[in-house]
């Protein structure tokens, strides 16, 4: 088979070191392939995705407490959706625990900002997968001054010490921020006006947004320079092109499940007996 990648995705994506303001958001980092050759790679790679996946499920119900957790960061229309629906959405979703993170109710309020976190947690042989997280009280909270900073100030290491709980725990994170263009961002922001199937997905809130994106983009940087860590990297998405972003995601899931080193559980009953029983019934 050849992948077109001339490096892994988990090393042409890793953030170290990389600055936001000098992202080619329509790049395709580490893959050399074009459109056509990156979609054929990602039919591919979706059952190598689905049988590790289907692995990972059958050991956590034979008591196995590990589970890979997605988290996707990113700006409206940064296509967080799009690999929800066509990454994740191609393997079991009964080994999937999704959950999307909104602006706090009022009962969240009351609490630490990662109470509503932890009872969102994928359970052992879980593919979770979190739809924004715990990184809005870095980056909203901050550009729209919701918390004085001496508040959110101390949330990074918070967030370094709680990822390291839930890896000592058997958790493995792919932390992946995903970025467009504002140019691309407006063309996807346009489609929703122009189709009434995607009116749903509209909030004028989303074009309030784009005037702060300086800000976004600082805070981003922050976020990933503070908390991208060698037990939890983040990985810097282009996501222009919507193809990559999907071949990327599900190159950095499979890294993820392959590093588990997953066999099928054995039997808990005697096989050949089973099979006795079952031929005289």
């Amino acid at each position: 088979m050849t992948t077109h990648w001339s490096r892994p995705a988990t090393k042409a994506l890793r953030a170290d070191g990389l600055r936001i303001a000098e992202l080619d958001t329509s790049g395709t980092p580490g893959f050399k392939g074009g459109k056509k050759a990156g979609k054929e790679l990602l039919a591919e790679r979706t059952g190598v995705l689905s049988d590790l996946q289907e692995k990972l499920y059958a050991n956590g119900r034979s008591g196995d407490p590990r589970n890979v957790l997605l988290v996707l960061q990113g700006m409206d229309t940064a296509g967080k959706g799009g690999i929800v629906r066509h990454v994740i959405g191609s393997v079991d979703p009964q080994g999937v625990d999704h959950a999307a993170f909104g602006p706090p109710t009022t009962e969240e309020k009351r609490h630490h900002f990662l109470w509503r976190i932890r009872k969102q947690l994928p359970r052992g042989g879980q593919l979770g997968v979190f739809d924004r997280s715990h990184y809005e009280d870095v980056l909203v909270v901050r550009v729209h001054n919701l918390v004085a900073p001496e508040v959110w100030g101390k949330r990074y290491a918070e967030i370094n010490a709680f990822e390291r709980e839930l890896v000592d725990e058997g958790a493995t994170l792919v932390k992946v921020a995903m970025f467009v263009s504002l140019d691309e961002q407006k063309n996807r922001l346009r489609e929703r006006l122009e189709r009434p199937d995607k009116f749903w997905k509209f909030s004028p809130n989303d074009i309030e947004e784009r005037a702060f994106w300086p800000s976004y983009q600082q805070a981003y940087q922050v976020m990933l320079d503070r908390t991208s860590t060698d037990c939890a990297p983040w990985y810097v998405l282009p996501a222009d092109n919507k193809w990559f972003s999907r071949l990327a995601v599900t190159e950095l899931l499979i890294n993820a499940l392959e590093g588990l080193k997953l066999d099928w559980p054995a039997a808990r009953f005697d096989v050949a007996e089973q099979t006795r029983l079952l031929d005289r019934s």
